[in-house]
């Protein structure tokens, strides 16, 4: 995996407001690409049905408005799920092939889950590059710009991670298999973005909080980009609800949220509860900012500076200092140094 720390703060404002613009319109799919049915960005977010069931992967317990046809972008041609930014290694059930460029499953086939892990992983890089993590001349570094290597179902228990030293994504299963839920595929993308980073990063509970944190965001902002805002009843702050409905009782279903008021003096010591403070303040920069690009420009770009075993307040104060070398004229460090406060993260 590379993980170069480029000179991350040697761009300042590289055309914000045309790069809001570029994201309304999608990359061309190029000569290796071709079709399959995903869900768009999980069928609680695209229907706002909060009473969906798993049923043990029953096709019909998810309505077909739920599934989107997609272009699969990048592919090298050889039929299976391999390309530019996705390469699906999958050794239970069948391998999804197609020799005419169309992967249409529903649920029921395992092979679904393999074109939603294409899928989301794919467009998680695109959208990467498309606010300018690209690192081309003139442009912010890049971001796990690679063939993100993804295992469907290998993980024999009901759990999902992104394991660094293998550059592998491990998608787990049981209840709803987590390769179904477009959020959980895309925050365990969040975890290989840090790894790329930062050789390491995750070492104290703090940063561990930040990595379960930023997870939840990206999953929730790519979401947003690509299959824009959720039905009514599925609010948009709620993540992996999918997944969610095997697990909670109450409505909404969510694994966790980016909104919560929990501050610093609240925390349990437990990376994915206390990460819910971390999320709610960048989810609050964004909102604020008013402009979700270069919120998200600001986001990554300060992670590059973070520790390996970094504490909350030493990110929180990357992430200021980054949005006052980039935008120096704006008010975006301000912002940025609110939200941490309002956690308890700053003083």
């Amino acid at each position: 995996m590379l993980r170069s720390r480029s000179s991350r703060l040697a761009v300042s404002v590289v055309g914000a407001a045309a790069l809001t613009g570029a994201l309304l319109a999608q990359p061309a799919a190029g000569a290796g690409s071709a079709t399959g049915s995903v869900f768009f960005i999980n069928p609680v977010q695209s229907t706002g049905i909060q009473t969906l069931t798993d049923d043990n992967d029953s096709a019909t317990a998810v309505p077909a408005r739920a599934y989107r046809t997609v272009t699969l972008p990048a592919l090298d041609g050889s039929g299976y799920l391999v390309g530019e930014w996705a390469n699906v290694l999958s050794e239970t059930g069948n391998r999804a092939f197609s020799s005419t460029g169309d992967f249409a499953y529903d649920r029921s086939d395992d092979r679904f889950e393999q074109v939603m892990a294409y899928y989301w992983v794919t467009q998680a890089q695109l959208y990467l590059q498309r606010i300018g993590f690209t690192g081309e001349p003139g442009a912010l570094p890049a971001v796990n710009k690679e063939s993100q290597d993804l295992r469907i179902n290998q993980w024999g228990a009901d759990n999902s991670y992104s394991w660094d030293k293998h550059d592998v994504i491990r998608l787990g299963k049981g209840g709803v298999d987590d390769a179904e839920d477009g959020e959980v595929i895309v925050h365990e993308y969040g975890h290989a973005v840090h790894d790329s980073q930062v050789v390491g990063f995750g070492s104290s509970l703090d940063a561990g909080a930040i990595g379960e944190a930023f997870g939840d965001y990206l999953a929730v902002t790519v979401g947003l980009a690509v299959a824009g805002p959720p039905a009514a009843g599925a609010p948009a702050a709620c993540v992996m609800d999918w997944d969610a409905t095997s697990y909670t009782s109450t409505v909404p279903h969510c694994l966790r949220r980016i909104d919560l008021d929990i501050k610093v003096g609240a925390r349990r010591n437990q990376v994915h509860y206390d990460g819910q403070i971390w999320s709610r303040a960048l989810w609050d920069i964004r909102n604020r900012i008013k402009d979700s690009v270069i919120a998200d420009r600001i986001i990554i770009n300060a992670q590059f500076g973070f520790a390996p075993g970094t504490t909350f307040e030493a990110a929180a104060l990357e992430t200021v200092q980054t949005a006052a070398q980039m935008y120096p004229k704006s008010r975006y460090a301000d912002i940025a140094r609110t939200a941490f406060r309002e956690r308890g993260i700053l003083r």
